[in-house]
C-alpha cells in the first residue's frame, strides 16, 4: 500500500479567511459566534450562530461564476485554492488524471430548495430558476472544485451528516493508496445560517438557546452549562498526496495520513453510542499500527450537547484506557460553532497543525466542567506540547463515524 501525505492547507470558517487567520484564531481562543447577521430572523429563531464574515468572493471567482454557485461552493473553492497554492502542486494537461477531487458536504444548500419551492407554489413552473438544481445538489462543490483546478481524476462527494469532511479524506486517503489517483484535493464544506436550517435545529431542540447576550460564551462543550451546539458555516480543505510523487516533486511535507476507520453506532437516528464510535478510533490507530499510548492529541468531534460530549468521553476513555488521562484533548467547535459536512475538513487542519506546531488549540468557555467529562480538554488556554500523533474525530446523525490518524514523517 502506498503512503499517504499531506502537502497543502486551506481554510475559510468563521474565525479567519486563511490558514493563517485560523490558526491564530484558535490557539488565542478567539469566538467566531455571534449574533445572526445573514438572514431575518422570524419569532422563535435561535439567534446566535457562527457565520464566515467579510469573506470576498471576487478573489476566488468571477462575478458571473460566483452567482450561479452557492455560498458552499464558493467557500470550497476559496479553500482548496487555498490548499492547492500552499503544497505548491501544479496541475498540468499531464499530471490532470491523476489529480482528484473529494468535498464532503451534509446538507448542500438547502435554502435553495426551500426557496425554490416557494417560487413555485407561488409564482409558478416557469420562475424557476435553470440554475436551481445546480445550486443545489451537494456535489457541486466537488464538482465546481474540479472544474476551477483542472482536476480530471475521482471526483466524488460523501454526504454522511457531520462526518462528511472527514469521510471525504477517508475516501481520498483509500483512491492514492489504491493507486487510483496520485493526489487528492480533499476535505468539507457547509453553508447552512439560514432561515430553514436554523428553524429546523432548533425545532429538535438540538441549538444552543441561552447566552444571546454574550453569544462568543454559547458553544462549550464539556461544560456544565452547555444547551447545544452553535450552527456554523465554512470549509476545509487538503491537498493529500502519495509519497513517492510528493518526493519526486520536491514537496514540502507536513505529517502523514497514518491512519482512519469508520463504523457504526447502529443505534438511533440522532443519539450517539460510544461504543460504536470507539470502534472507528480502534480501526484508525489499526490501519496506522499505532498503540493507544502513541497519541498525544485528539481533537475531539464535542458539539457542545450534552449526550455527544459525554459519549466521546466515554469512548475516548474505553480506546485509550489509562492512557486517555494523559491526552490532551479540546474542541475547536467551542470557536468556530459546528460546521456540520464542513467540520471534518477544518478541524482535520487544526489536528495537523497541532501535530506542525506543538501548540494544542484549547476548548474556550470551560468555566465548569460536567463532572462526567473528567478528562483533560485543554480548558481556555493553549499549550506548548510535543506531539508526534494526534486524532481527529467526526461523529454524524444516523451513526456514522470517522476517526483520522495523522502523525510526524518519520
Amino acid at each position: 500500500m502506498k503512503r499517504v501525505v499531506v502537502t497543502g492547507l486551506g481554510m475559510v470558517s468563521p474565525v479567519g479567511l486563511n490558514l493563517e487567520e485560523n490558526w491564530q484564531s484558535v490557539t488565542h481562543g478567539k469566538s467566531g459566534v455571534g449574533p445572526i447577521t445573514s438572514f431575518e430572523l422570524k419569532e422563535g429563531h435561535v439567534r446566535t450562530a457562527a457565520e464566515v464574515k467579510g469573506f470576498d468572493v471576487s478573489k476566488y471567482l468571477e462575478h458571473k461564476e460566483a452567482k450561479r454557485m452557492h455560498r458552499f461552493s464558493q467557500f470550497a473553492v476559496a479553500a482548496s485554492k487555498m490548499a492547492l497554492e500552499h503544497s505548491g502542486l501544479k496541475i498540468t494537461e499531464d499530471n490532470a488524471p491523476d489529480i482528484g477531487v473529494a468535498i464532503g458536504s451534509g446538507i448542500g444548500s438547502v435554502d435553495e430548495v426551500v426557496e425554490s419551492a416557494y417560487i413555485l407554489e407561488k409564482k409558478g413552473v416557469k420562475r424557476i430558476s435553470p440554475f436551481a438544481i445546480p445550486m443545489l445538489i451537494a456535489n457541486m462543490a466537488a464538482g465546481h472544485v474540479g472544474i476551477k483546478l483542472g482536476a480530471k481524476g475521482p471526483n466524488v462527494c460523501t454526504t454522511t451528516a457531520c462526518a462528511s469532511g472527514s469521510h471525504a479524506i477517508v475516501d481520498a486517503a483509500l483512491y492514492i493508496k489504491n493507486g487510483l489517483a496520485k493526489a487528492m484535493v480533499c476535505g468539507g464544506t457547509e453553508a447552512s445560517v439560514n432561515s430553514f436550517s436554523v428553524a429546523a435545529f432548533g425545532q429538535m431542540r438540538a441549538l444552543c438557546t441561552k447566552y444571546e447576550d454574550e453569544p462568543h460564551r454559547a458553544s462549550r462543550p464539556f461544560d456544565k452549562d452547555r444547551c447545544g451546539f452553535v450552527i456554523g458555516e465554512g470549509s476545509g480543505v487538503l491537498v493529500l498526496e502519495d509519497y513517492d510523487f510528493a518526493k519526486a516533486r520536491g514537496a514540502e511535507i507536513i505529517c502523514e495520513v497514518a491512519g482512519f476507520g469508520m463504523s457504526c453506532d447502529a443505534y438511533h437516528i440522532t443519539a450517539p453510542d460510544f461504543k460504536g464510535s470507539s470502534l472507528a478510533v480502534k480501526q484508525a490507530l489499526k490501519v496506522a499500527q499505532l498503540s493507544p499510548e502513541s497519541i498525544d492529541y485528539v481533537n475531539a468531534h464535542a458539539t457542545s450537547t450534552e449526550v455527544g460530549d459525554i459519549a466521546e468521553t466515554e469512548s475516548i476513555k474505553l480506546v485509550f484506557g489509562n492512557h486517555a488521562s494523559k491526552l490532551n484533548i479540546s474542541s475547536t467547535k467551542s470557536m468556530t460553532g459546528h460546521l456540520l459536512g464542513g467540520a471534518g475538513g477544518v478541524e482535520a487542519i487544526y489536528t495537523i497543525m497541532a501535530l506542525k506546531t506543538g501548540i494544542i488549540p484549547p476548548t474556550i468557555n470551560l468555566e465548569n466542567p460536567d463532572s462526567r467529562c473528567d478528562l483533560n480538554y485543554t480548558p481556555n488556554v493553549a499549550i506548548e506540547r510535543t506531539v508526534n500523533a494526534a486524532i481527529s474525530n467526526s461523529f454524524g446523525f444516523g451513526g456514522t463515524n470517522a476517526s483520522l490518524v495523522f502523525k510526524k514523517l518519520s
